[in-house]
């Protein structure tokens, strides 16, 4: 009989787990280069696509077990991790655009990522053509004969918008492009985009997969080994390795990732809806409320809806400000993704690096919040947002 395949909670608690004689935990290898046995084998590991026990920089069995675990948990060939979400964002970038190529990318989009797009590659001949995935086709318009690389993130880092991943991998298509998707806000529990026709698949791994706000770190997983072998390669020359600690706590929030999501996703709706219906609030943007605009397309291709949602107080950016400076449960600070609930105001903290113009074009308003929910008590949450808004409203 054909042994039936594990399901993703145990795939995330066991890894690739040989049989025999193993330490349940992942062994932190400490090392940054090994023996070899001969002159011969080092000549062979130099030239080998991310030997795991050659040099640091190649690879290491640490590290080596998260990429494993990565690669199965997004039902990728191969993945490779690095020492920051950037790290493998830029990697992933860089592989796969030459001198005079053109970039199809969302509207919305991580703060570094838009830099990457609008003040790097154009000083090496690399522009990038903005869309906004909302718009029926707008990825089957924007594609052409130059288009090298298709850019997706979706739920949009901070506007929650989605992305038909359907339609814009059919658009990569019909010019021969690669499709990357940022699955840092759904994370693999919630989303699977190598499965919907994607390419690549990145992840600040600083988020869901370490989970506790104790590590920076990153991740790429390819759909085929040759997207590897090219992904790598440019990795190794700018050599944003992953240490192995890192790596080690990585995978140990992965472990925990599956349970997370699950309790963060529900108190998130709860949030979402109690923001909803609060006087002092003007919108909620969560893929898992019915009336948000794109609910239909979340629930296609999410098997849940999350734990990032933003919103915009009455009041604008006023009220904005005050609110974030106002909670006491959760916590002002930037990035997302761990046990704690953090706010921010993301046009004067993790967008403030973009002009007015290009925040007003990627979505995002003066009195945009941004929420990330963690695993604290619902009702504790809840009660302080309200304390905070009716603060922030006087």
């Amino acid at each position: 009989m054909r042994k039936p395949s594990l399901r993703f909670a145990t795939r995330a608690v066991r890894g690739r787990r040989r049989k025999g004689h193993a330490a349940i935990a992942t062994p932190i290898h400490a090392s940054s280069v090994w023996t070899l046995e001969s002159s011969r084998q080092g000549a062979a590991f130099a030239k080998a696509t991310a030997p795991p026990a050659y040099y640091a920089r190649w690879g290491n069995p640490t590290v080596r077990d998260l990429e494993d675990t990565l690669a199965d948990l997004e039902g990728g060939a191969r993945g490779l991790a690095a020492a920051s979400g950037m790290g493998a964002i830029a990697s992933a970038i860089l592989a796969f655009v030459d001198q005079g190529d053109r970039i199809v990318a969302g509207s919305s989009l991580y703060t570094a990522t838009m830099e990457i797009l609008t003040r790097m590659l154009p000083r090496f001949g690399v522009r990038t053509t903005f869309v906004d995935p909302r718009i029926p086709g707008a990825w089957r318009d924007a594609v052409g004969d130059d288009t090298r690389l298709v850019y997706v993130e979706t739920p949009a880092n901070p506007t929650m918008i989605i992305t038909d991943i359907r339609e814009a991998v059919k658009a990569a298509r019909s010019v021969g492009a690669t499709l990357l998707a940022d699955n840092t806000f759904a994370s693999p529990v919630n989303q699977r985009p190598l499965a919907l026709g994607a390419d690549l698949v990145l992840h600040s791994a600083t988020k869901y997969l370490g989970g506790h706000h104790d590590v920076l770190a990153g991740a790429a997983v390819t759909s085929t080994l040759r997207q590897f072998r090219r992904l790598w390669f440019t990795y190794k020359l700018l050599g944003p390795t992953l240490g192995p600690f890192e790596a080690f706590l990585v995978r140990r929030g992965i472990k925990t990732l599956g349970i997370r999501m699950e309790r963060q996703g529900e108190t998130a709706q709860a949030l979402a809806e109690f923001l909803r219906d609060h006087r002092s609030v003007r919108t909620v943007y969560y893929p898992g409320l019915k009336d948000f605009a794109q609910h239909a397309l979340a629930r296609r291709q999410m098997s849940g809806f999350g734990a990032m949602l933003s919103f915009e107080p009455r009041g604008g950016y006023r009220a904005a400000r005050r609110f974030v400076e106002s909670v006491e449960v959760a916590n002002l600070a930037v990035s997302l993704g761990g046990v704690d609930t953090l706010v921010q105001h993301p046009a004067s903290m993790s967008h403030g690096p973009l002009t007015p113009a290009e925040r007003r074009a990627s979505g995002i308003s003066e009195g945009l919040v941004r929420v990330s929910v963690g695993l604290e008590d619902p009702d504790d949450v809840i009660l302080d947002f309200d304390r905070a808004l009716r603060k922030a409203s006087r």
